[in-house]
């Protein structure tokens, strides 16, 4: 079984985590129950269910077996919707009831498995079906009760799919995103970092960051509180985005240091950049009275390097720019695969 034991790197692979974890014990527990059934339907002559269960469990099977040994999802999970809906539903055209109370658990299910809208076709297709079924299989009553009961299932099931849905949505967006501002925290650093490294290393499609931190920031708080200071930072983040592209990724990763990841950008282009958001920070106040400038520095992904040495040399050149007296954009000198590599904790301390 895919293992929960270790907390996940980031939120967005937590929650696939736990959408593994329920694919395979819906599979598994699918099949505890299913695979007997298998020898019940053969003894009283029902061999074409009986095969068409087998199809399921081997289903079953592959999917834990892909999960467990390969850690992908065999076929997308779409071979166990048909065969549940065609096994509940020919097994209630030749078992009566005994097969109905199999259809109830497999709409369910379907709400677990596959793509919400997806899942509604299904279901609304399945409960025709079965209604069909009903109507020539039951007296008059009870196809009507078992159309508006596996309808209103469904229902219930589909809220509960779209609920528990926004629900990831949102716990994933506050887990990576930070409160006040609403740039991108932290939790996604290196993910985004390593994406761009790759696209560099296969594509050869170049990108670069920005670094960008407001010069005597602590004077803002001892002077004017607090919440001045928060007002500022939420400004500028929108001072920030008013002159980003849709592509481009904004984090808020210390206190008044914020990075921007710019794909698609050589380090010319990114310098440019950096000096309009200098300009655009500096050319009218603050909340009406306060007047702030900021340090940047900006850094092209090199060939060879890793997401650390990349943002450590971002980092070092935003040190030189505060030392050379702040308010000016400084360059980070090319990598080279002769330099000491430095580790990922060395570079959190530096940027933290």
């Amino acid at each position: 079984m895919p293992s929960s034991s270790s907390l996940a790197p980031t939120p967005t692979l937590a929650v696939l985590g736990f959408k593994k974890q329920l694919v395979y014990h819906l599979h598994f527990w699918a099949f505890v129950a299913v695979a007997p059934l298998v020898i019940v339907q053969w003894r009283q002559d029902h061999f074409l269910l009986s095969w068409l269960l087998v199809f399921f469990c081997l289903n079953a099977l592959l999917v834990i077996a892909f999960l467990r040994f390969r850690n992908t999802y065999f076929l997308k999970g779409r071979l166990f919707p048909l065969l549940a809906v065609v096994c509940a539903t020919y097994s209630t055209s030749i078992n009566g009831h005994a097969g109905l109370y199999w259809a109830y658990p497999a709409a369910t299910a379907l709400f677990f498995l596959l793509p919400l809208r997806e899942a509604i076709v299904s279901n609304a297709i399945f409960v025709v079906v079965m209604a069909v079924v009903s109507f020539f299989k039951f007296p008059e009553a009870d196809f009507w009760r078992i159309t508006f009961s596996l309808g209103l299932t469904c229902v219930f099931a589909m809220v509960f799919a779209w609920l528990v849905g926004r629900l990831q949505l949102e716990l994933t967006r506050l887990a990576t995103t930070d409160p006040l501002t609403g740039c991108l925290n932290r939790s996604q650093l290196a993910d985004i970092l390593n994406n761009q490294i790759q696209m560099r290393e296969r594509y050869e499609r170049v990108s670069s960051l920005v670094l960008i931190d407001l010069d005597f920031f602590k004077t803002i708080n001892d002077q004017w509180g607090h919440l001045a200071g928060d007002q500022v930072l939420k400004e500028m983040t929108l001072r920030l985005r008013k002159r980003l592209r849709e592509s481009d990724q904004l984090f808020r990763i210390g206190g008044e240091e914020f990075m921007i990841v710019l794909p698609e950008t050589r380090q010319k282009d990114a310098d440019t950049l950096a000096q309009q958001l200098l300009t655009g920070i500096s050319a009218r106040p603050f909340l009406e009275n306060i007047n702030i400038t900021a340090s940047a520095s900006v850094a092209e992904v090199s060939q060879g390097e890793t997401w650390s040495i990349w943002l450590n040399r971002a980092d070092q050149a935003l040190y030189e720019a505060k030392s050379r007296g702040r308010n000016q954009v400084v360059n980070a000198p090319r990598y080279s695969q002769d330099q000491p590599p430095e580790t990922d904790g060395e570079v959190a301390d530096t940027v933290s």
